[in-house]
C-alpha cells in the first residue's frame, strides 16, 4: 500500500501503449495436411485454414467451451469459435417431449430434446465436442450446453444433462458451436482438445497480424491494498476478470484500456472509496466494472465509484446479467458513463443508497427481452436508490419484442427516477408491483409505453411478498433486515410502517411533472391505479422542444411544460465528460 499523501502509482506512457497481457503470442502456423481432418472440414475452408500446435508451445489448458476458456484474438479483435449459423440464431422448431411443464401459461419441456428443421446438423455427427448456446425458455436466460446425441432421421437434438433450469420452449433461439465442420468463414477457429491443435481461418495473412490466445486467469489481485493508482495501461487477454480488489481504500484505475477478456475489467469487493475513471472497456466476455461494498446492516456507505468510462461491446460470452456497471451494497455510484452494444443490461444495482446519474445508454438488450437497461428487483428494504439525469435511447429488445429503460422488477421499492430523458425506449419506467417509488420530471419521447405500473404482489407474484410477510411475523425482519429499527427506521421512516397497511399493494408511488409525447404513455394495471398518486404530467401535448428532429430536447421559452413546474434537464452533463 501507499499512504493518503504518498500514493503508489503505476503508469504507462500516455503517448504510447503500455500493454499488460494475460495472453500468449502464436506463430509457426502451418497448412492442414491430415486427411481425416480435411474431410471433416467444409470444402471451402480446406485451403484457407491453418493450424498451430499448442502443446508444442507449452499450452495445455484450454478451458471449457462453456465459457472462460481459451479465446483467440487476431489483429486486436476477438475471433469466433466455429459456429452455425455464422451470425444470429435459428429457432427451436418444437420440443420433443411435452412433459407437463408450464410456467406463467407457457408450455414447454424440462427435457433437453428438441426438433430442428435444417439439414446442417447431419454434419455434426462425427464431431468430438459439439455445443449449443440458446435462450431456451425465457428471453432473459441463456445457457451453453453440450450436445449428447443427434438423431438425423427424426431431426432431433438431445442435450447432455443437467438440462436448463427453466426448461425448453418452441420458438426460442439458439446456435451451435465448437464444431470443426463449421469452420467455414474467415475469423473462425477451433481447438481439438485431444491433440492440442488449433485450427484458424485468418481474415488476413496470418503472418502480418498479431495472433494471441488468452492464458492467464487475471492480471492484478489487490487484497487489503490502499492508496494505489494504475493509469495509462492497456490490459488484455485474460480468461477472467483483469483486476480484483478486496478490501482496502482509495485505489484508482484511471485512463486505462481493457479489452479482449473472458470476463470483466474490474471487480471491487468490500473496499471503500475506490474509483474506476476515464477507462475504455470493450470486447469483454462478461461485464465491465462490478462493485459490491458497504454494509447493509449498518447502512455504512462504501463510496466507490465508476465515472466517465466508455463501456461497449461486452457480454460477448456470458450474455445475460453481465452489466457494464453493477452496484451492490451501500452508497456507491456510476456517473457520466457511455454504455452501448450489449445483449443484455447496461447497469445492474441492488442494495441501498446507490446513485446512477448522467449516463448515456443506448443499443443494449439487443439479444434479450423482458430485460432492463438499468435493472434491479425483488426487495422491499433496498431503499434510497436514485436514477437521475440519464439519457437512454434506442432500447427495444431482441427483434423489437420489448425491454425496459429503468426496470424495478418484482416489488423493488423506494427508487427515485428523476430527470431522465427516454427516447425510443420500448418501456421506459417500469414499477413491477413495488412501493414508494418516484417518477418525476422525466421526458418520454416515442416510447411505446413510457410508464408501466402493476400490482403483481396482489396477483401472480404474491409468493415473494407472502414470504416476506411470513418472515416478519416469525422473525421481525424482512429479507434479513431489521427494517423497523435504527438505522433503517431513521433513514427510511416510511419503511417502518409497511406492515400497517397493505404491504403487498403498490402504495406510495408518485408520478408527477413528466413530459410524454409520441406514443401512448400509460400502461397501468387497473388493480394498481387506486394506490397511485399521478398528477401534473404533460401528456400528448406538444412541449415545444427546440429541435426534436435533430435530438435537441431543450424546451422553448413558451413551452407549456414550464407551467407544470418542469425543471430543465442538464443535457450538457449527460454522458462522457471531456478530458482536460
Amino acid at each position: 500500500s501507499g499512504a493518503s499523501n504518498y500514493p503508489i502509482i503505476y503508469t504507462g506512457d500516455p503517448e504510447g501503449r503500455t500493454r499488460i497481457l494475460g495472453a500468449q503470442l502464436l506463430n509457426d502456423f502451418k497448412p492442414v495436411t491430415d486427411e481425416s481432418t480435411l474431410r471433416l472440414m467444409d470444402e471451402v475452408a480446406r485451403e484457407e485454414v491453418v493450424q498451430v500446435d499448442l502443446k508444442a508451445l507449452g499450452i495445455t489448458d484450454y478451458g471449457s467451451p462453456k465459457g472462460n476458456g481459451m479465446a483467440l484474438y487476431f489483429g486486436g479483435e476477438p475471433m469466433a469459435l466455429s459456429r452455425w449459423p455464422n451470425e444470429g440464431f435459428v429457432n427451436v422448431v418444437d420440443v420433443s417431449d411435452y412433459d407437463g411443464h408450464v410456467t406463467h401459461g407457457r408450455k414447454g419441456s424440462k427435457t433437453g430434446k428438441f426438433i430442428y428443421d435444417d439439414e446442417r446438423p447431419a454434419r455434426w455427427v462425427n464431431e468430438k465436442d459439439p455445443w449449443v448456446h440458446g435462450y431456451w425458455f425465457w428471453d432473459w436466460s441463456d445457457e451453453r450446453q453440450p450436445i449428447a446425441n443427434i438423431d438425423t432421421e427424426n431431426k432431433t437434438l438431445t442435450l447432455a444433462e443437467p438440462y436448463h433450469n427453466y426448461g425448453y420452449r418452441k420458438g426460442q433461439w439458439y446456435y451451435a458451436y465448437n464444431l470443426l465442420s463449421e469452420l467455414d468463414t474467415p475469423g473462425e477457429w477451433y481447438i481439438d482438445r485431444d491433440t492440442g491443435l488449433l485450427y484458424f481461418w485468418p481474415p488476413e495473412p496470418v503472418d502480418e497480424n498479431e495472433c494471441l490466445v488468452s492464458i492467464s486467469s487475471s492480471i492484478l489481485k489487490l487484497a487489503d491494498v490502499s492508496h494505489m493508482t494504475f493509469s495509462n495501461l492497456h490490459f488484455e487477454g485474460t480468461r477472467h476478470t483483469a483486476i480484483t480488489m478486496q478490501g482496502g481504500t482509495e485505489n484508482r484505475v484511471s485512463d486505462c484500456t481493457f479489452h479482449n477478456m473472458g470476463a470483466s475489467a474490474v471487480s471491487i469487493a468490500n473496499g471503500t472509496k475506490h474509483g474506476v475513471t476515464g477507462c475504455e472497456i470493450y470486447n469483454m466476455g462478461g461485464g465491465g466494472i462490478h462493485i459490491n461494498a458497504g454494509d447493509r446492516t449498518t447502512l455504512t456507505p462504501a463510496g466507490n465509484f465508476a465515472d466517465n468510462n466508455h463501456i461497449h461491446h461486452f457480454g460477448q460470452v456470458k450474455r445475460v446479467y453481465q452489466a457494464a456497471i453493477s452496484l451492490n451494497g451501500v452508497g456507491n455510484s456510476a456517473a457520466h458513463n457511455h454504455i452501448h452494444d450489449a445483449p443484455h443490461m447496461a447497469i445492474g444495482f441492488g442494495g441501498n443508497d446507490q446513485l446512477m446519474e448522467y449516463n448515456e445508454i443506448h443499443d443494449v438488450c439487443l439479444e434479450s427481452n423482458d430485460a432492463g437497461a438499468i435493472y434491479t428487483g425483488r426487495n422491499w428494504t433496498m431503499r434510497g436508490n436514485v436514477v437521475r439525469y440519464n439519457y437512454m435511447y434506442d432500447i427495444n429488445g431482441f427483434r423489437d419484442e420489448g425491454c425496459v429503460g429503468v426496470y424495478l422488477d418484482d416489488m423493488f421499492s423506494s427508487c427515485e427516477i428523476y430527470g431522465n430523458l427516454f427516447v425510443n425506449v420500448y418501456r421506459a419506467a417500469f414499477i413491477g408491483g413495488g412501493r414508494d417509488c418516484t417518477v418525476e420530471n422525466n421526458i418520454f419521447v416515442n416510447c411505446k409505453r413510457g410508464l408501466h405500473i402493476d400490482a403483481r404482489a396482489l396477483g401472480w407474484a404474491h409468493g415473494h411478498s407472502d414470504e416476506w410477510i411470513a418472515e416478519q411475523k416469525e422473525k421481525g425482519t424482512i429479507s434479513g433486515i431489521a427494517y423497523d429499527k435504527p438505522p433503517y427506521s431513521d433513514r427510511y421512516p416510511i419503511l417502518s410502517d409497511i406492515m400497517k397497511g397493505e404491504p403487498a399493494a403498490p402504495e406510495g408511488n408518485r408520478i408527477t411533472t413528466n413530459i410524454a409525447i409520441g406514443e401512448p404513455w400509460e400502461d397501468i394495471e387497473e388493480k394498481a391505479r387506486p394506490y397511485l398518486h399521478i398528477e401534473n404530467n404533460l401528456v400528448d401535448v406538444d412541449p415545444l422542444f427546440v429541435d426534436a428532429a435533430n435530438g435537441d430536447y431543450r424546451l422553448k421559452e413558451d413551452s407549456p411544460a414550464h407551467k407544470i413546474g418542469f425543471k430543465p434537464l442538464p443535457y450538457d452533463k449527460m454522458g462522457l465528460l471531456k478530458k482536460e
